[in-house]
């Protein structure tokens, strides 16, 4: 009955559920009506055509046995008019009381008060021993993937919702939700905000400023990330308090751009760790390919080591065996002299200085060809509407206005002979679509492509995309980059720098005895501990103690590394 009180005070105080209520109660009422008008025609009938009297309860009894379809049988009609009536009394019962009552009661009362349950369940605060929590304004996609990372961090969080409805919803898939609004100084008070170690600014430009002033004013130091959607909302949203602006459609396009072959054949940095550059570089049109690992000597004539490669979108572990295929794409760990040197090695190609092709105009495409004529690369952009033209024309050499899936307009922008294409569209069925029709125009052309949805990762892989990067994905590492006070490494799309702890199980141990990579996939690139940080290590480094190791990998080898190693002790 405790429970029962809050519910109904719920059900009552909900505006949309009281008008669920009201509406029952009006079919109710039609149903009383109903009933009572066939009791009365019941006993006129039996009283004028049959020249018997029942009373106004045996009436009542009969009109609801007949109704419900109960038919007792012990009070019936001798003549035809009173059989007539009865078939339309019965009629009338199966529609109201077999179809529409339940339907109605269902859809009136019974939803709605489950709905209430569900509302009632999700919390409105936090509890109060929480902190070092990461608080979201939205659950979006670059939330849902970043909830994941946190996880397997042990690290809590809390998402606001305002909608009751959607709130619930997510509370039912074990979201930690909690009902709010992002722009209420009580909700960021009932999440203990003051203790937290992150608020996520990921709604609108307009609303993360309001978002983050709200925070500023329960919580003047808690560090604010915000989503910016272009770098004068970025510049507002630093003026309103927040700690790091994430422009993520910009950085994606640079992103992209980074990893496009053009002009001489070189390797494409995608972050730093301490003294170390991480980059990739594709084997196609070198020496490399076909090369067993340790037959390319790279360590030997440059320093740099090969600590994983990818083929066809899946990262691979470097074994010294493993061959490099011709589209294959080495992951190399150096320092940026030793990078340098690399580079050195790959200028007596003949370089394609042909302009890259860049397919879709908006914020992510204009990016990527601004970035490309910073590097004085030639770029050519696709783009279907006219009413951008005037802004492309200030970055890109040509633009070509039409369907990118027309075969006249991407090869007069250049696809035939162009040592790239950038494929920008927000669409991943376009995307996959244009990968396959890109790489029959021109095998040879290296094609670099944005998904939205990780799920389509292998199709666009197999559609022959070489380079793939996501909104979402570019979004969680750069919030985690933040969070640990890394620097931002973006590798190809389905790997991440790793932390994690040496386990006891490995403490003492070199890294040869080890075995992790044979046995996890993971490529050590870094071990931490006793106040120094080994980078490339060698196979006799001893894993220390207490420290952590930095490695090149997936969720997938970080969740086998901790069953293999982290795992409880007998």
């Amino acid at each position: 009955m405790r429970a029962l009180a809050p519910l109904l005070a719920f059900v009552l105080r909900e505006k949309n559920l009281r008008q669920n209520l009201g509406a029952f109660a009006k079919f109710l009422t039609v149903i009383a009506g109903t009933v009572a008008l066939f009791s009365a025609g019941f006993r006129t009938i039996m009283l004028v055509v049959e020249g018997r009297e029942y009373s106004w309860t045996t009436s009542l009894y009969w009109t609801l046995t007949v109704m419900s379809t109960l038919g007792f049988g012990d009070i019936t009609f001798h003549t035809d008019v009173g059989r007539l009536f009865s078939i339309v009394v019965l009629l009338t019962g199966l529609v109201m009381f077999v179809i529409v009552l339940p339907f109605a009661f269902i859809r009136y009362f019974y939803a709605p008060w489950l709905e209430a349950q569900i509302r009632l369940r999700v919390p409105r605060e936090c509890p109060s021993t929480v902190e070092g929590h990461v608080i979201f304004c939205r659950y979006d996609t670059i939330a849902r993937g970043l909830i994941e990372r946190l996880k397997s961090l042990s690290v809590p969080y809390f998402v606001i919702e305002g909608d009751a409805t959607a709130a619930g919803a997510l509370h039912s898939e074990g979201v930690s939700v909690v009902h709010g609004e992002f722009d209420s100084r009580a909700t960021y008070a009932a999440l203990r905000a003051e203790k937290a170690r992150l608020v996520f600014a990921n709604l609108d430009d307009a609303s993360n400023t309001n978002a983050t002033l709200t925070v500023r004013e329960h919580a003047p130091d808690l560090p604010v990330a915000a989503l910016a959607d272009s770098d004068d909302a970025a510049d507002v949203l630093e003026l309103s308090g927040a700690t790091v602006t994430l422009p993520l459609k910009r950085r994606l396009g640079e992103h992209l751009a980074a990893r496009v072959d053009a002009g001489h054949i070189r390797a494409h940095v995608v972050g730093r760790f301490r003294d170390l550059v991480i980059a990739e570089l594709p084997v196609h049109n070198t020496g490399l390919s076909g090369k067993a690992i340790r037959e390319t000597s790279l360590r030997k004539l440059t320093g740099m080591n090969i600590v994983a490669y990818w083929e066809a979108g899946i990262l691979r572990p470097a074994h010294a065996d493993a061959v490099l295929g011709p589209y294959s794409i080495a992951v190399v760990v150096g320092t940026e002299e030793q990078l340098t040197l690399l580079d050195s090695l790959f200028v007596i190609y003949e370089p394609n200085e042909n302009p890259v092709v860049v397919i879709g105009g908006g914020r992510v495409g204009m990016a990527a060809a601004r970035a490309l004529r910073e590097r004085d690369v030639a770029v050519h952009v696709v783009e279907r509407s006219d009413g951008i033209r005037g802004a492309l024309e200030g970055v890109a050499d040509a633009v070509f206005i039409g369907d990118a899936a027309d075969r006249d307009i991407l090869m007069a922008a250049g696809l035939g002979r162009a040592p790239s294409v950038v494929v920008t569209t927000n669409d991943d069925a376009t995307n996959i679509f244009l990968a396959i029709f890109c790489r029959r125009l021109n095998p040879d052309v290296r094609i670099v492509s944005r998904i939205t949805h990780e799920r389509n990762l292998e199709a666009i892989h197999r559609a022959g995309a070489d380079s793939v990067l996501s909104y979402s994905s570019l979004g969680v590492k750069s919030l985690l980059s933040f969070l640990r006070g890394n620097e931002l490494v973006v590798l190809e799309e389905g790997a991440d720098v790793i932390v994690v702890p040496v386990p006891a199980s490995l403490a003492g141990k070199t890294l040869a005895d080890s075995d992790i990579r044979a046995r996890t996939g993971l490529n050590v690139i870094a071990i931490e501990g006793s106040g120094e940080c080994v980078t490339n290590p060698a196979a006799s480094t001893r894993l220390p103690e207490g420290g952590e190791i930095v490695a090149i990998g997936s969720l997938e080898q970080r969740e086998t590394f901790m069953r293999e190693y982290a795992r409880p002790q007998r």
